[in-house]
């Protein structure tokens, strides 16, 4: 695995979401962070992706134990009082990124559009 494509992934969201706070990209069967970054130093962004991949695997039990047939996640949102998480899970269920943003400066669908932009590049480089 390349880690300079998570670099540059890591890179695109610090430079082009408004209102970012922190980014991490990680392993949903095993919890392992592949790379992280955080504006806030005391804010541990790979810890929170851990807990949040328990939220991701929650869902995604959810989904086929209740028969969701042809539907599959493509993010889950959390909405906090000052902060917007994004959970968004690759098509192959293998990764996981997270995003936490500034709720009064982000615009939550600029940041799905810019996440989704550069997500493929990412999940290109993971495969290889």
């Amino acid at each position: 695995m390349s880690t300079d494509v998570i670099t540059v992934f890591i890179n695109e969201m610090k430079t082009n979401v408004n209102g970012f706070i922190a980014v991490a990209v990680a392993e949903i069967e095993t919890g392992l962070c592949f790379g992280s970054y955080s504006t806030k130093s005391d804010f541990d962004v790979e810890l929170a992706a851990a807990y949040n991949i328990e939220v991701v695997k929650a869902k995604l039990a959810a989904v086929q134990n209740l028969g969701l047939v042809g539907n599959e996640i493509e993010d889950i949102l959390i909405t906090l009082t000052t902060q917007i998480h994004i959970l968004d899970v690759s098509p192959n269920k293998k990764y996981m990124i997270y995003l936490s943003v500034d709720k009064s400066k982000a615009n939550l669908g600029m940041t799905r559009g810019v996440l989704k932009k550069y997500k493929f590049e990412l999940e290109e480089g993971l495969k290889e």
